[in-house]
């Protein structure tokens, strides 16, 4: 029975994170609708330029950094674990499991480095 309880819960733990993060996204969506609003009420001038970087997502060369180093630092860990598990049958899953996240904090990482480091 717990066996399967295990993907159960990994499945409904995935789902309520996605809920989550879309529903930030939306919060997000109606908070600068919000301001807009506001601005439009107080009789504020808004420019093309100003409404185009209100839309926008802000990324920041910092970004891909700190996003580097997290996901680097996960295939590390990852692969660390299959390694001190010990079991033959573990290390090399583990280690494979780990590259993916490892590999994708590499990219990141690139990412910041081509982007010039620049905020």
């Amino acid at each position: 029975m717990a066996a399967e309880l295990v993907p159960s819960i990994f499945f409904i733990g995935v789902t309520v994170v996605l809920i989550f993060m879309f529903y930030w996204r939306y919060r997000a969506k109606q908070d600068i609708q919000a301001t807009i609003q506001q601005a439009l009420a107080q009789g504020t001038e808004l420019t093309p330029e100003l409404l185009a970087r209100l839309g926008e997502p802000v990324t920041k060369g910092e970004t891909y950094m700190r996003r580097g180093v997290v996901w680097l630092a996960a295939g590390i860990g990852i692969a660390v674990f299959g390694v001190i598990l010990g079991e033959e049958d573990a290390v090399r899953p583990m280690l494979a499991v780990g590259c993916f996240p490892g590999i994708i904090g590499v990219a990141n990482l690139l990412l910041w480095k081509i982007t010039g480091n620049k905020d």
